[in-house]
């Protein structure tokens, strides 16, 4: 019988075996089948950052029902249990524990351990190709020597760049981060990406052959937990009224997400009716605490603070349904975005959206239907389309329209079309 012993930054025991090589949490499953479903498989490496859960279940899920065979590269945070249901998912906890209310000391241990159990499981993995989908901690490491280091080892590397040039969205680009970006993408053999605006970006920007790179949809959340709660129970949870009109910011605060201009939007839109609602919900990005603290300033200033619930702090998932339950429309005000999840978030509980015209947010709102477009940066206008979508025949016959919208959004982002055009890639890279 195995000894067991107990890593300190993980949730479960370890083999001394498994302690010495990968660290997994659930049944350990080969590559093994050469066919799935009369389907031929084949192996890759799916590397998550340890974040962003509910893409990154998404997608394997949908990948296994094309064939393919997943070493899952995760940590507690994104761990599922459909990660250890299927059969061609093996499912590796290199990363662990992620929780920030840690020492800076202890932060360093795990992440320098993190990334020696990661380079020790690159130089013996069997998959032949590398699929990222999120960087870790250090960008630089990341996208210089990490990259170097697969293309060592003779891996084959997919990128998925949900975002082209992040740091020069939150106006902190610089010569160095351009750069690690350049040689990152300039290492990758293929590039997934979710806009057509993302891809001439790529070509443009960093000189990329758009023979490298295919615009995917982005997937529908379908991970988030769903229960029986009724909308009128989920807003007595969250403090409102069951008539009261509700809109809904949701994700981390930051300043490109223009919180500032629908708080702005919201004091004049709510002047003309009492019974208007914004629920803020979300904690505030590392290094943007300022940012924040001149929005309260604004609400406490303003005429309606009552009207307004905040919920600063980070939303669990099991939570998430009753946010999207209780809200009548999302707003979307960003300033600068190529793509965002958070509306295809909405569209899965059926509920409309009202977002800014940046990026491809117009591209994914039936004006009337699923919601309505704004212009960015324009409080006036921003607080005529709240008022707009109120007084439609969208938010009056909202309960029936719930499950319209939520069709509308897995016919066009379905993981099913997302998986179709991630494993044509793969096999037409294992055949160059």
């Amino acid at each position: 019988m195995n000894q067991i012993v107990k890593d300190p930054d993980l949730d479960s025991p370890l083999t001394p075996e498994e302690a010495g090589q990968s660290y997994v949490r659930g049944p350990r499953s080969s590559p093994g089948p050469s066919s799935v479903l009369g389907l031929p498989t084949l192996s890759v490496a799916l590397l998550t950052g340890g974040d962003d859960k509910s893409y990154a279940v998404g997608l394997a899920s949908a990948l296994v029902a094309k064939g393919v065979s997943l070493d899952f590269i995760g940590s507690n945070k994104v761990d599922a249990p459909e990660l250890h249901d299927m059969p061609l998912i093996n499912f590796l906890n290199l990363r662990g524990d992620q929780r920030e209310n840690v020492n800076f000391g202890k932060k360093m241990r795990r992440i320098l351990a993190y990334y020696g159990r990661l380079l020790r499981y690159a130089a013996g993995a069997r998959p032949p190709i590398f699929h990222i989908l999120w960087n870790n901690k250090f960008e630089l490491f990341d996208r210089v020597f990490l990259m170097l280091y697969y293309r060592l080892l003779g891996r084959k590397i997919v990128l998925t760049a949900h975002n082209v040039n992040a740091a020069k969205r939150d106006s902190r680009d610089s010569f160095l981060n351009r750069v690690s970006l350049q040689i990152q993408y300039g290492l990758t053999d293929h590039i997934f990406v979710h806009t057509e605006q993302m891809k001439r970006d790529l070509t443009t920007d960093f000189g990329i052959s758009e023979s490298k790179i295919s615009v995917i949809p982005f997937g529908i959340n379908n991970t988030s937990p769903k229960t029986d709660i009724t909308t009128g129970q989920a807003k007595e949870r969250l403090g409102v009224r069951s008539d009261d009109k509700t809109a809904l910011f949701f994700g981390q605060i930051a300043p490109y997400k223009g919180l500032e201009y629908l708080v702005s939007a919201f004091s004049e839109a709510a002047k003309k009716n009492r019974g208007y609602r914004l629920i803020i919900a979300g904690k505030v990005k590392k290094g943007h605490a300022d940012y924040w603290g001149k929005i309260q300033r604004e609400i406490a200033a303003s005429e309606i603070p009552s009207q307004i619930v905040e919920r600063i702090e980070h939303i669990p998932d099991e939570e998430t349904e009753l946010y999207f339950k209780g809200a009548d429309v999302l707003i979307v005000p960003y300033t600068q975005i190529a793509q965002s999840g958070v509306p295809f978030l909405a569209y899965s509980f059926g509920l409309p959206v009202i977002a800014t015209d940046v990026g491809s947010l117009r591209e994914d709102i039936v004006e009337g239907k699923t919601g309505y477009i704004c212009r960015p940066r324009d409080s006036f206008d921003l607080a005529r389309a709240i008022n707009r979508y109120f007084d439609s025949d969208l938010f009056s016959d909202l309960e029936k329209r719930r499950s319209q919208i939520k069709q509308y959004a897995n016919e066009r982002h379905s993981w099913e079309k997302v998986a179709a055009i991630t494993a044509s890639v793969y096999f037409r890279l294992l055949e160059c």
